[in-house]
């Protein structure tokens, strides 16, 4: 805990001292909207890996993305190259490990203190009082065909996202033809997906039939896995990171970009 905690406290400095001081860059504007942008780097320092924090502005003034566990929305308004986010914002309630907690928190404090933006190229950056550096992000593709992934977590049904089993392998490729396959610890299984700009459907899915007892626990984990998939509405790409979610927010399951 006093580890954890210390890392908070490094942050949040980290983030206040950039409110202070001056960076290299200068706002300059740019094309917001029509982006996922994907966080590289906050008050200095690199996200923790395999937590995907994005953002997304729309034309309409709504901002969106997630803090590395939960999802949050809200509005913005942006003229030139200032940016105001205006908070509080809207979160889900998901809890995930205290170090991604952390993360998040630090995250969500750093947006209240934009104050304006720049856009080069792929790049974006989000910049405090005195045009200090605060975050920046990379635009991120959002097309699955063609793509295989690593699963990191899937919900196992009983309101808990769980990490996969040591010395099983689950994976998943969505094919450019619409087809979904993949490993599933003890099998393999294949479908059909769609995509309709952030939202998914996966299955029916089919399943070899084999049946294996090494780990305990194993086939439950299979079942469970490709229940989750099946119940994905909503999809994003945070960098190497995947999020399917259900219709009501809940994280179905993430993967890792193989």
């Amino acid at each position: 805990m006093k580890k954890v905690m210390f890392s908070l406290a490094v942050v949040l400095v980290l983030v206040a001292l950039a409110g202070c001081s001056s960076s290299a860059g200068s706002p300059s504007g740019g094309t917001l909207t029509g982006q996922v942008w994907a966080l590289t780097s906050l008050a200095g320092k690199a996200p923790i890996q395999d937590t995907g924090i994005t953002i997304q502005f729309d034309s309409a003034g709504t901002v969106s993305g997630s803090s590395g566990c939960n999802q949050y929305s809200g509005t913005y308004t942006a003229s030139g190259s200032s940016l105001t986010i205006n908070t509080p914002l809207a979160s889900t309630m998901m809890m995930c490990a205290q170090p991604v907690m952390v993360q998040e928190s630090a995250y969500q404090a750093a947006l209240a203190t934009v104050k304006a933006y720049s856009v080069s190229g792929d790049k974006l950056t989000l910049y405090g009082p005195n045009n200090a550096e605060i975050a920046s992000y990379k635009a991120t593709s959002q097309d699955l065909a063609g793509t295989s992934w690593q699963v990191i977590g899937y919900n196992n049904g009983k309101q808990a996202v769980v990490s996969v089993m040591a010395s099983t392998e689950m994976d998943i490729q969505f094919g450019k033809d619409g087809t979904v396959s993949g490993k599933s610890g003890c099998n393999t299984y294949n479908g059909a997906y769609t995509v309709t700009g952030s939202q998914i459907k996966i299955g029916p899915l089919a399943s070899t039939m084999m049946a294996c007892s090494d780990p305990a626990g194993i086939m439950e984990q299979e079942q469970q896995y490709l229940a989750a998939l099946q119940t994905a509405a909503t999809y994003q790409i945070e960098g190497n990171v995947l999020e399917l979610r259900t219709s009501d927010g809940a994280l179905a399951a993430d993967f890792n970009k193989k």
